[in-house]
């Protein structure tokens, strides 16, 4: 099963590139036949040239960063992206959300439905949709998050699955925490799942893990794809039968407490991070005799969710990404709930007086519009701050 691709933005479309890369390389290092059958069929087609071209649309407002990643991918040897996959045009969006979603977006949603269109048509089989954004600026949020919408009418039965790349805590752009409320309250009810890579973390990864002096973007994005390649790559699973055809978005993302159950507890100056769902991935040498008991202890979970239910656990012996052993997790938890409500509160300090407000009304965001997303953002922050 195979998954389309929407690249969106200057972020969107530098972690895709490096994404296409990891997994393409990934596949075709060694003797993994089968391995790369799945992996290539998920991610790229074949031209009749042999090439491998990606399954992905690249948008952004300006046409700088695509060309770059076009060139790039071609430039390797391994693969490439489509000729006329792509759309952009000579005015970024400005950092403004407002901008995006309801200027440009609009504006161009023919093309862009049409470029996604294409690259479905090209699948055998659909696993579903990946947008990838950040939440800070205006084309990636903005955007993003009218793709997103556009996506979801088109394809109301397909699984889409958000990447959201989230800024660093003293971002650059003044109104990042604006873009991000409007971004993440819209997802939150278009997306079937979403994926968050906070900056700050994977900075302090490439600081203090890989010991990399002088980090660069380059550098964070490389950490993401191999984080987000890990997820996505083909695995093993107690229902796949020895076979490598779990559609890689293919976990029950939905979590329904049971009936009668209560669920709600404040965990106030509480530490314990509580999860409603993980995920583990394991890869490479001794994934048949590792030890994961320790994810299953109850004592991880809300109390309204059996851990069965909860715990999840994908297998691959193939190594990845030139690790002899490798273990990822994908998890539904209250690891969020700090920064998400440090950004909402800083949000709303602005919003209260009233900074920067007239930069989104005069493209069609109406105070409304603001209030009803931090009223969204604080109903999932509450809820998260509860789980017991």
């Amino acid at each position: 099963m195979s998954v389309v691709t929407v690249q969106l933005g200057q972020c969107g479309n530098q972690v895709g590139q490096e994404l296409f890369g990891i997994i393409c390389s990934d596949a075709q290092e060694g003797q993994r036949k089968t391995y790369s059958a799945a992996s290539c069929e998920r991610f790229f087609h074949q031209t009749a040239h042999g090439d491998f071209v990606a399954r992905a649309v690249l948008i952004d407002m300006e046409p700088k960063v695509i060309n770059h990643s076009m060139t790039k991918a071609a430039t390797s040897g391994r693969w490439r992206y489509g000729d006329t996959s792509h759309f952009s045009q000579k005015q970024g969006s400005g950092n403004n959300w407002a901008n995006g979603y309801c200027v440009h977006g609009p504006r161009h949603r023919e093309v862009v439905e049409e470029l996604v269109r294409r690259e479905v048509e090209r699948c055998d089989r659909l696993a579903g949709l990946m947008a990838v954004m950040s939440v800070a600026g205006g084309t990636g949020s903005g955007v993003g998050t009218y793709v997103t919408q556009c996506l979801r009418d088109i394809y109301p039965k397909s699984f889409i699955l958000n990447h959201l790349t989230w800024p660093y805590g003293t971002g650059e752009v003044i109104v990042q925490n604006y873009n991000s409320v409007l971004t993440l309250a819209h997802l939150y009810q278009l997306s079937d799942a979403i994926l968050v890579h906070e900056n700050d973390t994977v900075h302090r990864i490439c600081s203090q893990l890989l010991n990399i002096k002088h980090i660069s973007f380059s550098d964070v994005n490389r950490v993401i794809a191999h984080q987000l390649g890990s997820v996505l790559q083909p695995t093993l699973t107690a229902d796949s039968h020895g076979a490598y055809s779990r559609n890689p978005l293919g976990i029950d993302w939905q979590v329904r407490p049971p009936a009668g159950s209560e669920q709600t507890r404040s965990l106030t100056g509480a530490s314990f991070n509580t999860s409603l769902a993980n995920l583990l991935i394991l890869r490479g040498k001794d994934v048949y005799s590792a030890e994961t008991d320790g994810f299953e202890d109850p004592a991880l979970y809300s109390s309204w969710l059996s851990s069965k239910e909860a715990f999840n656990l994908w297998k691959s012996p193939v190594p990845f990404n030139k690790y002899e052993k490798s273990a990822t997790l994908v998890s539904n938890s209250q690891a969020l709930l700090r920064p998400l409500d440090n950004m909402v509160g800083k949000a709303w300090n602005m919003f209260a007086s009233r900074a920067y407000i007239h930069q989104y009304i005069k493209f069609g965001i109406s105070e409304e519009d603001f209030l009803d997303s931090f009223t969204s953002l604080e109903q999932v922050v509450a809820s998260y701050s509860q789980l017991c």
